[in-house]
C-alpha cells in the first residue's frame, strides 16, 4: 500500500532552495536527472485540520528548537518570526532563499513517526 510521501515546494528560485536543502540542511539526495534533486527527509507525519479554505503547509521538526535555531543562524539562515509556544509545540519559520517560508517546530506532543 502507501510506502512514503513526496513533498513538492514550488519556488521562484528552485536552484537556490535546492542548494539550501543540500548545503545548509545537509539532506541526502539523489539526482533524478538534469539537476532535479530529490531530498531524503526525516520520518514524517501528516495531520488534517479543519479550515474554511483548502491549503497545505510543511513543517520540519527538531528535538531542540533553540539549538537548531543557533545552528541554522550560524549558517546564515533567516528566521521570519520569533519562536512561539503553542500547546502542541514551539514553532518558528525560516525564509528559504527562493523567498517562501518553511515551518520549523519542536513538538511537545507524542510523535506519530515513532510508532
Amino acid at each position: 500500500m502507501i510506502n512514503g510521501a513526496h513533498v513538492i515546494i514550488y519556488s521562484r528560485d528552485a536552484e537556490a532552495d535546492r542548494d539550501f536543502f543540500r548545503d545548509v540542511l545537509r539532506c541526502p539526495h539523489v539526482d533524478a536527472g538534469r539537476g532535479w534533486l530529490i531530498f531524503k527527509l526525516p520520518p514524517a507525519e501528516v495531520a488534517v485540520h479543519p479550515a474554511e479554505v483548502d491549503s497545505h503547509e510543511l513543517f520540519l521538526m527538531c528535538d531542540d528548537l533553540d539549538a537548531t535555531i543557533a545552528e541554522l543562524t550560524a549558517s546564515g539562515v533567516e528566521f521570519v518570526k520569533e519562536p512561539e509556544r503553542q500547546p502542541w509545540g514551539v514553532l518558528t519559520s525560516i525564509r528559504l532563499p527562493g523567498g517562501s517560508e518553511l515551518g520549523l517546530y519542536e513538538p511537545l506532543h507524542e510523535r506519530a513517526h515513532d510508532l
